[in-house]
């Protein structure tokens, strides 16, 4: 197991800790005359477990540790972070529930597409759409977390919110096209192979009728 591999299991095990964080509002960290309230501790926790997102990637490159493992898990580890900050953010009231739905019903309908791409053999690389998606979910969640503790924020965390849902559902609708111009064509060309495959076979079966035809004669 190398450190890469380790940060991105860091990024899952922070996961738990922010839905207690976010969700438990009489938790608080006291350092000494220093209150932490659980807003502001939700967020020490949501950006120290991004931070491990973009370490991992960067150490993984540099010192060519680049594993499959570490590339299952990272992207697992991204989607469970967004998810349960969503999620925690609805329970409390802080996001509708409609957008943590678009937001996440995108992340699972995009890994399951490309899992089904994987099976035939089509590798779908990360757009730069989606590539800004998890940029701009960062900024969002860090912003309704301010938001929690500084209400006058919380305008700023909603539109930067509709920019979210919005880049979310448009990146979606490019992977998707992406997966459909590729098995569109793989289609188009299985049907010309088999009517080249029907042709022959006439072709064949005429050439043989002619040949019996003329051994009758």
């Amino acid at each position: 197991m190398n450190i890469p591999n380790l940060l991105t299991l860091l990024r899952i095990f922070f996961v738990p800790l922010l839905v207690a964080a976010v969700v438990m509002g009489s938790l608080e960290l006291r350092l000494g005359r220093l209150v932490i309230p659980n807003e502001l501790l939700a967020l020490a926790i949501f950006l120290a477990a991004a931070a491990t997102d973009l370490l991992d990637g960067f150490l993984a490159r540099r010192w060519k540790q680049v594993t499959t493992v570490g590339m299952l898990l990272d992207p697992i580890a991204d989607k469970l972070l967004i998810s349960a900050a969503l999620i925690s953010l609805v329970q409390v009231r802080e996001l509708p529930a409609w957008m943590a739905i678009i937001v996440v019903g995108r992340e699972f309908a995009v890994t399951g597409l490309r899992s089904i791409a994987a099976t035939a053999g089509y590798i779908i690389q990360a757009s730069e759409l989606g590539k800004t998606k998890m940029l701009a979910q960062v900024v969002a969640v860090t912003l309704f977390l301010l938001g929690m503790h500084w209400p006058a924020v919380k305008p700023w965390a909603m539109g930067w919110m509709w920019c979210v849902v919005v880049v979310a559902v448009l990146s979606a609708v490019g992977y998707f096209s992406k997966f459909w111009r590729k098995v569109d064509g793989r289609i188009k060309r299985r049907r010309r192979r088999e009517l080249l495959r029907l042709e022959r076979e006439r072709a064949r079966a005429a050439v043989s009728a002619r040949v019996s035809g003329e051994r009758r004669e």
